[in-house]
């Protein structure tokens, strides 16, 4: 099974997950899963539409908004509007190693004005260095 990490109370992230990990996020009590990889990065990488297919088997709500490099502004703006959609369920996004979903994240905790030193702690926390938020 991937290993889901815990960056806050609703929010985790993880490297890529199969469709075997979905129940197992749905176990946890996961509400929704975010999809931050594109198609075809890697050969025999699940994709997206079976990672939502299984998703929906376990009565999951899914989003894809595929990062390529540096998340956009909009990028950005869609995982916060499909988090805050989650109305306080948990979320667990995901990519190939789980630093593009982190860093999205906590981009846009920053321009909602979060606290930086706290973002950067929990991306620390959660295996991942966020130091050039601070």
């Amino acid at each position: 099974m991937t290993e889901f990490r815990k960056v806050t109370e609703s929010f985790s992230v993880s490297p890529q997950i199969s469709a075997a990990d979905v129940a197992s996020a749905a176990a946890e009590g996961f509400t929704l899963i975010v999809n931050n990889r594109p198609d075809g990065e890697d050969a025999g990488q699940p994709t997206a539409g079976e990672i939502e297919a299984a998703a929906h088997r376990a009565h999951l709500v899914f989003v894809s908004i595929p990062v390529v490099g540096q998340p956009t502004r909009e990028q950005v703006m869609a995982v916060q509007a499909a988090i805050a959609g989650a109305d306080g369920g948990m979320v667990l996004a995901y990519c190939r190693s789980g630093t593009r979903s982190i860093t999205t994240w906590a981009i846009g905790e920053a321009a909602r004005g979060g606290d930086r030193a706290d973002i950067v702690a929990r991306g620390a926390a959660a295996g991942y260095d966020l130091s050039w938020l601070a």
